[in-house]
């Protein structure tokens, strides 16, 4: 029995998303049905007629600004012969049911080339694709983020400089997490942790243990302690299983650092002579890794006024096929250089020296301290 001809025009229409076929003087040769839809126009006003032109009716609508921008990216695809793809861009549709009314919308395009028998682009294959909901979603994801997160404020003597950075693959929300805490007399308690796993399920469990870490540091007499009463809670949350956390008390009326990790990079103190100590003589296993609860422990580093705080969680330091060591003395390098700038300054300072200039691959959070 013959195999039947595939019939590509039928294939062409049916397809899922919005296509066109545009010549290389960019006049539209054919569209699929979904193509029409997204458009709003019917194939009689589309075919036929010059892409730039769409907005010539109106061009003080927000969306003809992107005009310019698939034409060029057409262009691109049609004198090099190499698929092109048009970045995020913002192009507001009218609502139907509400004439004159504009409904915010974000875009991307892909522009490939459908080459000819000789060799040349003869077509242009214009795929367009609607991402607003996932727009709308990394909003609503980060402003959960945010609230979970503590607002920079003055804590203790001076001001910190926080940072949080997810990874590129991620709703902007991950497990990571940093904390500063007031605390009686002329303290304070800053922590970061990290919880294992990224999006919105990670977010969660950090949401409860950063706020069980911050009542515990309250309570407790030293972060050791604060940290057993997180490991104990951490045993009924599901996911908190391997979360590391690094919390320090800083006391400037004895000019201490007093520390305990469970599990996490150690924090970084620059000192004014130029050294840089990595807080490590107090590091535990991670939340839950024992099978049963045991005390954590505890170690003081004494500072000088002028000195600097630094906790981090491991996406500013790690990097695959390299030896923790070596992220290690990147950020002892960078604190180093970088020591005469204020926190605000050296913060974005460490990101920029530290973190791939392709985005995060591991979420990210930094606390700087004037100490």
């Amino acid at each position: 029995m013959a195999e039947a001809e595939t019939d590509y025009a039928a294939v062409f229409q049916a397809l899922p998303g919005a296509v066109a076929l545009l010549t290389p003087r960019l006049i539209y040769a054919d569209v699929n049905e979904e193509f029409l839809r997204t458009l709003g126009r019917t194939r009689e006003q589309v075919i036929g007629s010059y892409l730039p032109d769409d907005f010539r009716d109106n061009p003080d609508d927000p969306a003809a600004a992107v005009v310019p921008n698939i034409q060029a990216s057409l262009l691109r695809v049609a004198e090099t012969g190499e698929r092109d793809i048009l970045a995020l861009q913002r192009a507001d549709v009218e609502n139907p049911d509400r004439p004159g009314v504009r409904e915010e919308r974000y875009w991307t395009w892909t522009n490939v080339p459908v080459f000819g028998p000789d060799g040349r682009v003869a077509l242009l294959l214009h795929r367009v694709e609607e991402v607003t909901e996932l727009i709308r979603a990394r909003e609503v994801a980060l402003s959960l983020q945010e609230a979970m997160l503590p607002v920079s404020c003055p804590v203790g003597r001076h001001q910190a400089a926080v940072r949080y950075r997810p990874a590129v693959d991620t709703l902007h929300v991950c497990g990571d997490w940093y904390d500063l805490v007031d605390l009686p007399g002329d303290r304070i308690a800053i922590a970061v942790g990290d919880v294992v796993g990224h999006g919105l399920s990670a977010a969660k469990v950090m949401g409860q243990l950063r706020s069980a870490l911050s009542a515990a540091c309250r309570a407790a007499d030293g972060p050791d302690r604060a940290l057993e009463v997180l490991g104990l809670y951490a045993r009924s949350i599901a996911g908190a299983e391997n979360t590391t956390v690094a919390t320090t008390f800083v006391d400037w009326a004895t000019h201490t650092v007093t520390y305990s990790s469970a599990g996490h990079p150690p924090p970084a103190l620059l000192r004014r002579d130029g050294t840089v100590e990595f807080l490590d003589r107090a590091t535990d296993p991670p939340l839950g890794a024992r099978p049963e609860h045991a005390s954590r422990p505890r170690a003081t580093a004494p500072f000088t006024e002028g000195a600097v705080l630094a906790l981090y969680t491991d996406g500013l330091i790690e990097r695959r096929s390299e030896d923790i060591d070596t992220g290690l003395a990147r950020l002892a390098d960078s604190l180093v250089r970088h020591q005469a700038a204020d926190p605000e300054a050296l913060a974005d300072a460490l990101l920029a020296d530290l973190l791939p200039p392709g985005g995060v691959t591991d979420d990210t959070a930094l606390v700087i301290e004037h100490l």
